[in-house]
């Protein structure tokens, strides 16, 4: 499944789970400020969520943000562990404003891995051969 697919799959059902009732895509678009069809095209994953709109929707559905995200199934790192460890001696307010913070750079890093890349053309396909 591709990444587009996930976020529109997490996307709906957060929508139709919502307070036990489910939400239209409509109501949903008026709650955020936009229209309609765009809700449908992010589950459909015809239009790509930026990182400002997963933003709006975890807030409004009071989820983190990595909810829209594959979860990672690799063992954590050394360097994960070391980060953990400082973790630890942190503040409540501290720890909160990390979090946040890891959460913004994993969507960000994640964004930037899922737009496709422009294609060179060859001299030869420039030229029509």
């Amino acid at each position: 499944m591709s990444l587009m697919n996930y976020i529109g799959e997490r996307i709906r059902d957060l929508r139709v789970s919502y307070g036990g009732k489910g939400l239209s895509q409509e109501a949903l678009a008026k709650e955020l400020g936009i229209k309609a069809n765009t809700v449908s095209r992010w589950e459909t994953a015809t239009y790509r969520p930026t990182i400002e709109d997963l933003e709006r929707l975890a807030r409004f559905f009071g989820v983190s943000i990595l909810t829209f995200f594959p979860p990672e199934e690799a063992p954590p790192s050394e360097q994960l562990n070391a980060l953990l460890r400082a973790a630890k001696q942190l503040s409540p307010d501290d720890l909160e404003e990390l979090s946040k913070y890891a959460e913004f750079r994993k969507a960000r890093s994640l964004q930037k891995q899922s737009k496709p890349g422009r294609k060179r053309k060859t001299q030869d396909e420039a030229d029509g051969v």
